[in-house]
């Protein structure tokens, strides 16, 4: 992903405290209260433009959704998605997903959204990739008892690799589509990089794995 620099963006994200959450690791294990309700709560990691986890919100206003980021140049559109849509149930955070611990306690999320991830294909970074075993480890932490992984990606060997990688760590495989826009799912809300390979004629893959309690 290219990045444009926006001098601007930094100063712009401080000023909606309300959307773009200042200090995370003050609301862990206190989510309900920056909501304002006992709602399930939906992150996406490296949520990117914002286009997903905005339409999401829009789609479930009965469900919390937090969209993570950690480029200022990318995550300052999403504010302005957010803010256009009027999206009460969506914050974001400016974060790398990495500290995913520092701003959720044990249990608090109901489900994690990877969505059109890095594929990180030589072998030697294999350990960076989103579905990697080490991130799995991660996000049991700070899911429900059989909490849910949403995963859609255009990369086929990462496809194969997160199928491989799911399974080995013992989860649930469900909804596995190796091509999503032909398939009868429904519900589905498009990324920005969704649309954009889906018009070139790209398969996009998708599939659900569930945490086994």
């Amino acid at each position: 992903m290219r990045l444009r620099h926006k001098p601007w963006a930094s100063e712009e994200l401080e000023r909606h405290p309300e959307i773009v959450i200042p200090a995370p690791a003050e609301a862990k294990g206190n989510w309900k209260d920056i909501f304002g309700n006992v709602h399930p709560i939906h992150v996406e990691v490296g949520t990117g433009k914002g286009k997903f986890v905005t339409g999401m919100g829009g789609l479930h206003p009965d469900v919390n959704y937090i969209g993570i980021e950690k480029y200022d140049s990318v995550i300052i559109t999403a504010l302005e998605r957010v803010k256009e849509a009027g999206r009460e149930n969506v914050k974001l955070l400016k974060q790398d997903v990495s500290d995913l611990l520092d701003f959720f306690a044990e249990g608090e999320i109901d489900r994690i959204y990877i969505n059109f991830t890095d594929p990180w294909p030589k072998k030697k970074h294999a350990k960076r990739r989103l579905t990697h075993e080490g991130f799995l480890q991660m996000y049991q932490k700070v899911l429900k008892p059989e909490g849910e992984i949403h995963f859609k990606t255009d990369n086929q060997k990462l496809f194969e690799f997160s199928l491989e990688s799911f399974a080995n760590y013992g989860m649930k495989l469900q909804q596995v589509s190796l091509d999503l826009h032909a398939s009868n799912f429904e519900g589905n809300v498009m990324t920005e990089y969704e649309q954009k390979f889906s018009e070139k004629g790209m398969r996009i893959y998708r599939c659900e794995a569930k945490y086994r309690s």
